[in-house]
């Protein structure tokens, strides 16, 4: 049986999807898609079913959105919870809407397909994982995205990026877009060279996985000085994560 399926990558900035097959080639790509602001949870789900109708090959359905997700379900997410997206003021509305809304079951009665619905950064592990120790993955994007798994499984999500770091500062504001393009590369960089650093002690890996759109804007210099495995992933991930994600699950 051909198992195809539909990977969205749900971004602070932008929506990628992808048609993939069981092997993980991609067999069509959606035109990148800037994330429309405001954007509630019916807006979205509206943009996937789009995806599906446009391609009948389609099978199954895994969807990586920001935040804290368990079990399909929304917890905490950022930036689609702002007027005009990140940084920008706060919607209650929107906020009231996102928080705890059940996406996989919705998804999964509109679409009538199996739909996965996971953090982004995980759906981006489920594609490099080896399977071996403890492999932590960080995504630098928008802001900051991590997954934690423990010989192949999954731990439960934690949102690092909500930590505060300098002068009260979140992470995510302190390393996330806004702050790379007003530092410049060279400087940034320097912070996450520090982050990973203060994060280490806390979760200790075996192997250190980066992935994200601006992980290629991260110096070399900055990644030399540790003393465990670091690998810098494609952000292609994102989408031929969704594959794999579904093994997660066993």
């Amino acid at each position: 049986m051909k198992v195809t399926t539909l990977t969205v990558d749900c971004g602070g900035t932008g929506i990628k999807a992808s048609v993939l097959d069981k092997t993980e080639k991609v067999l069509s790509d959606f035109p990148y898609l800037k994330t429309p602001y405001p954007i509630s949870p019916s807006k979205l789900v509206g943009i996937i079913q789009e995806f599906v109708k446009a391609d009948p090959r389609i099978k199954r359905v895994t969807i990586g959105l920001p935040g804290m997700i368990r079990n399909g379900k929304v917890v905490v997410i950022p930036h689609y919870i702002n007027t005009n997206g990140p940084r920008s003021v706060v919607d209650l509305k929107l906020k009231k809407a996102w928080y705890g809304f059940d996406m996989q079951s919705t998804l999964q009665k509109r679409l009538k397909l199996p739909t996965l619905v996971l953090n982004d950064a995980e759906v981006h592990a489920a594609a490099v994982i080896e399977g071996k120790g403890l492999e932590t993955v960080l995504t630098f994007g928008t802001g900051l995205g991590s997954a934690i798994f423990c010989d192949g499984k999954l731990a439960p999500h934690l949102e690092i990026s909500h930590a505060t770091i300098r002068y009260g500062k979140s992470i995510d504001a302190w390393i996330g877009e806004q702050s790379r393009r007003r530092l410049g590369n060279q400087l940034w960089s320097r912070r996450v060279k520090s982050l990973i650093q203060e994060l280490y002690p806390m979760i200790i890996w075996d192997k250190l996985y980066i992935g994200g759109g601006n992980a290629q804007r991260i110096s070399k210099s900055a990644l030399k000085s540790f003393d465990y495995k670091v690998k810098i992933i494609p952000n292609s991930a994102g989408v031929t994560g969704g594959v794999k994600a579904w093994d997660l699950l066993g």
